[in-house]
């Protein structure tokens, strides 16, 4: 496997705090969020780069494996167990060999727990991994606002998954243990599943953010009033200052779409007013509006 540098996807140093880590994807993904770059090809696959890399560095024990054993990080509990294994084994064999394992031979004992030709020859059978798994899902904007369940079916079987409210358009998560079987009782690999979110009707998300326009009557942009208007979250009553002008937005704090587990966090809704403008206007209703451009 090829090494991926997830610090310099995300433009940090090594020494990044957690906030650092933070601040970059948000930023990154702000950029490269594929809704916003409809006609750049490589702008999903720098999504999803810079998603991976914020999933491991953000997490302190993915991030200490990735800091210590690089691009095979995934396998770092078996790693340490085969040095566990190399020092009892060394251990009750100390009378019967002069010296030490070299490097070399370590390397190869390594090798041989995940499929290598070095175990091949020895006497014990080696466990091996099972493969990974990948598959897609694609939800409406709706489904992914709130954590639910949803069952899959992988390569015949049905799998019921648990799914975070706030889950972005292009991104991974790992079901430990739903991948392949592993050989001669080594553990399973991994299902990872890809998200494609649909683009809703009325609603645009940018991260925790939605934007939405709604229609205002002409009548009521001048007077002020109120006005229902859908949100993923049901109908919300705004009130409209009076004089409000097209184009106008205004914020609704909090109502915007959940934080990525982080449960009770919400981003916030920008609606942007669209003033109609009456027709069909009877004589009177021209008289008056004649009337008010002349004074």
């Amino acid at each position: 496997m090829e090494f991926v540098d997830y610090y310099r996807i995300l433009g940090i140093e090594k020494s990044a705090t957690e906030k650092d880590i933070k601040t970059a994807f948000r930023k990154l993904a702000r950029k490269f969020h594929p809704d916003l770059n409809p006609n750049d090809k490589d702008a999903k696959r720098n999504f999803q780069q810079i998603n991976e890399a914020n999933e491991v560095l953000s997490d302190p024990e993915k991030r200490k494996k990735y800091d210590e054993y690089g691009k095979d990080w995934q396998h770092a509990d078996e790693f340490e167990r085969s040095k566990q294994y190399q020092q009892q084994s060394s251990d009750t064999r100390g009378q019967r060999f002069s010296g030490s394992r070299s490097d070399d031979d370590f390397s190869d004992f390594f090798e041989a727990m995940f499929g290598g030709a070095a175990g091949a020859g020895r006497s014990r059978q080696v466990k091996y991994r099972g493969e990974d798994y990948n598959a897609g899902l694609q939800l409406e904007l709706i489904d992914a606002y709130k954590t639910h369940k949803q069952t899959l079916t992988v390569n015949g079987k049905k799998i019921r998954i648990t799914i975070p409210a706030g889950i972005e358009n292009g991104q991974t998560i790992k079901i430990p243990g739903h991948g392949g079987q592993g050989i001669n009782g080594g553990p399973n690999g991994d299902l990872y599943i890809q998200f494609s979110i649909a683009n809703h009707p009325y609603i645009r998300r940018l991260g925790d953010n939605l934007y939405m326009t709604a229609d205002l009557n002409f009548y009521t942009a001048v007077l002020g009033g109120e006005i229902t208007i859908n949100t993923l979250n049901g109908k919300v009553k705004l009130t409209v200052k009076p004089e409000t002008q097209n184009g106008s937005k205004v914020k609704l704090k909090g109502q915007g779409f959940p934080v990525y587990r982080k449960e009770g966090q919400f981003g916030d809704l920008y609606v942007t007013w669209d003033i109609k403008i009456p027709t069909n206007l009877t004589e009177k209703q021209k008289g008056l509006f004649t009337e008010l451009s002349q004074t």
